[in-house]
């Protein structure tokens, strides 16, 4: 099956919606856990780090956290980001669970 792109747009345009008070800037982790056990991390992360983000393996080995900036706290920026890492996710096997502001 395919991936919905628009979907997952949609869902982090939604996430803004009434939401004050966040910062100007951030680093931002996108999350991506481990679709196929014989995924290709070592690959993925230097696709990953070869675009700009920094890459760490959670504890779990099964996630994947994909950070960049500090960029602007827009759905726009965000969005530019998370749409390219998850072509690279899904490329390398591992499925994209969000973002968040890193802290």
């Amino acid at each position: 099956m395919a991936h919905n792109y628009e979907a997952q747009r949609r869902e982090t345009f939604a996430s803004f919606k009434g939401v004050q008070g966040l910062p100007a800037t951030s680093v931002i982790d996108f999350v991506f856990f481990l679709e196929e056990t014989d995924a290709n991390w070592a690959a993925f992360e230097k696709d990953l780090r070869a675009r700009g983000f920094k890459t760490k393996r959670e504890s779990d080995g099964e996630t994947l956290i994909a950070s960049f900036g500090p960029i602007p706290v827009t759905p726009e920026a965000i969005w530019e980001k998370e749409r390219l890492s998850t072509e690279l996710a899904l490329k390398y096997d591992f499925y994209p669970d969000g973002w968040e502001l890193a802290e």
